[in-house]
Protein backbone atom coordinates (compact mmCIF):
# COMPACT_ATOMS: atom_id res chain seq x y z
CA UNK A 1 0.00 0.00 0.00
CA UNK A 2 2.87 2.60 0.38
CA UNK A 3 4.25 1.43 -2.42
CA UNK A 4 0.63 2.95 -4.25
CA UNK A 5 0.39 5.91 -2.09
CA UNK A 6 4.57 7.01 -2.95
CA UNK A 7 3.42 6.36 -6.85
CA UNK A 8 0.27 8.12 -6.59
CA UNK A 9 1.78 11.25 -5.02
CA UNK A 10 4.98 11.11 -7.44
CA UNK A 11 2.41 11.29 -9.98
CA UNK A 12 0.66 14.20 -8.39
CA UNK A 13 3.81 16.19 -8.12
CA UNK A 14 4.55 15.71 -12.03
CA UNK A 15 0.96 16.47 -12.94
CA UNK A 16 0.89 19.54 -10.96
CA UNK A 17 4.50 20.80 -12.75
CA UNK A 18 3.36 19.89 -15.88
CA UNK A 19 0.25 22.21 -15.27
CA UNK A 20 2.83 24.96 -14.22
CA UNK A 21 4.49 24.64 -17.00
CA UNK A 22 1.79 24.94 -19.70
CA UNK A 23 0.02 27.29 -17.50
CA UNK A 24 3.61 30.03 -17.74
CA UNK A 25 4.38 29.09 -21.68
CA UNK A 26 0.21 30.09 -22.29
CA UNK A 27 0.90 33.55 -20.15
CA UNK A 28 3.86 34.10 -22.14
CA UNK A 29 2.23 33.53 -25.49
CA UNK A 30 3.93 30.95 -26.98
CA UNK A 31 1.63 28.78 -28.97
CA UNK A 32 1.41 25.30 -28.73
CA UNK A 33 3.91 22.69 -30.68
CA UNK A 34 2.72 21.67 -34.01
CA UNK A 35 4.64 19.23 -35.87
CA UNK A 36 5.02 18.19 -38.82
CA UNK A 37 2.74 15.13 -39.27
CA UNK A 38 -0.14 16.02 -36.65
CA UNK A 39 -3.05 16.11 -38.45
CA UNK A 40 -5.31 19.53 -38.86
CA UNK A 41 -8.75 19.61 -41.08
CA UNK A 42 -10.45 22.18 -41.13
CA UNK A 43 -14.08 22.04 -43.40
CA UNK A 44 -16.81 24.75 -42.79
CA UNK A 45 -16.80 25.58 -39.45
CA UNK A 46 -15.82 22.34 -38.48
CA UNK A 47 -11.93 21.80 -37.58
CA UNK A 48 -10.00 19.09 -36.30
CA UNK A 49 -6.53 18.55 -34.87
CA UNK A 50 -5.02 14.86 -34.15
CA UNK A 51 -1.74 15.49 -33.18
CA UNK A 52 -0.27 11.94 -34.13
CA UNK A 53 3.91 12.70 -34.35
CA UNK A 54 3.68 14.94 -30.92
CA UNK A 55 1.57 11.70 -29.54
CA UNK A 56 4.13 9.87 -30.83
CA UNK A 57 7.06 12.34 -29.37
CA UNK A 58 5.50 11.92 -25.93
CA UNK A 59 4.90 8.59 -25.86
CA UNK A 60 8.66 7.66 -26.59
CA UNK A 61 10.00 10.66 -24.12
CA UNK A 62 7.44 8.81 -20.75
CA UNK A 63 8.82 5.19 -21.96
CA UNK A 64 12.19 6.43 -21.71
CA UNK A 65 11.66 8.25 -18.25
CA UNK A 66 9.67 5.34 -16.63
CA UNK A 67 12.30 2.85 -17.87
CA UNK A 68 14.82 4.75 -16.30
CA UNK A 69 12.72 4.89 -13.30
CA UNK A 70 11.98 1.40 -13.04
CA UNK A 71 15.88 0.27 -13.36
CA UNK A 72 16.13 1.54 -9.71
Amino acid sequence: MENMARILIFAGIVLLLAGLIFLGISKLGIAGFKLPGDLYIKKGNTSIYFPVVSCILISLILTLIFNLISRR
